[in-house]
């Protein structure tokens, strides 16, 4: 027999969402707002009675927070990391729970974290600051499940896609700073919206490729921007260590 998928999708306003080749018995739409404990017990408790199981869950809420570093107020600084960070923890414990004590157990919790958890860039301190955060959480909390629960992570790190993150998506300082009339945050926003190398649609097909694999692996780019970009870091990283391998060596305990 062919393998039925089931979807459920969640935002903070599920009436927003539509997809194609969906019925009442293969997909359900939630209310869910990531850094509300309340929606994501409730999210996960309508999936279990409708589905019965969970064998996926994808991360991928986010906020995107852009401008110099001390233009960035508070409270912008404290959302974004509410929801790329704090939000995605909270959903990840709910479903490592929900995966392990499920019969059989297991599944793939996917996080959307982005090039940007690889590498800083300028007007993306705060943002940059929370899929790095993103990135070591979830390759710690791999080291720590026992591998008969069968709970698979993965890290997928986009490059630029022609999606809204960087149109009305994207919040800007609310007051420029004098010091920082070399950058402009909005205007380069702007600049680049829909002309980003990714297409949506390939990029989705990807994560479910990644998703279904039987051995995933923790960590992928993609967009052949993001793939450059991570072996120009990767080169990077191995030269400035050689270069200080001296000193690097030099702090041990003498035996």
């Amino acid at each position: 027999m062919p393998v039925t998928s089931l979807l459920v999708s969640t935002a903070r306003n599920p009436s927003t969402l539509s997809f194609r080749n969906t019925a009442s018995d293969n997909y359900l739409s939630l209310k869910l707002d990531v850094t509300s404990p309340a929606d994501i017990e409730s999210a996960f408790s309508e999936t279990l009675q409708k589905f019965k199981r969970v064998d996926v869950v994808v991360n991928n809420a986010g906020y995107g927070l852009s401008g110099p570093f001390e233009e960035l107020e508070d409270k912008h600084i404290r959302t974004q990391m509410e929801v790329n960070f704090f939000g995605l923890m909270a959903v990840t414990k709910k479903a490592m729970e929900v995966m392990r004590e499920q019969k059989p157990s297991g599944g793939l919790i996917q996080q959307v974290t982005s090039i940007a958890g690889q590498r800083g860039v300028a007007n993306f301190s705060i943002y940059c600051a929370s899929k790095w955060a993103v990135e070591g959480f979830t390759e710690s909390v791999a080291h720590e499940v026992k591998p008969e629960w069968n709970i698979k992570f993965q890290l997928v790190e986009p490059g630029g896609f022609r999606t809204d993150w960087s149109g009305r998506s994207m919040v800007f300082a609310e007051q420029r700073h004098p010091a920082y009339d070399h950058l402009d945050a909005k205007k380069k926003a702007e600049g680049r919206h829909h002309t980003q190398v990714g297409d949506p649609i390939k990029g989705a097909k990807a994560m479910y490729d990644l998703a279904v694999m039987e051995d995933p692996p923790l960590r992928i780019v993609i967009g052949s921007d993001a793939y450059q970009a991570v072996m120009s870091k990767i080169e990077t990283y191995s030269e400035n260590y050689k270069k200080y391998e001296k000193i690097s060596n030099s702090t041990d305990v003498d035996e």
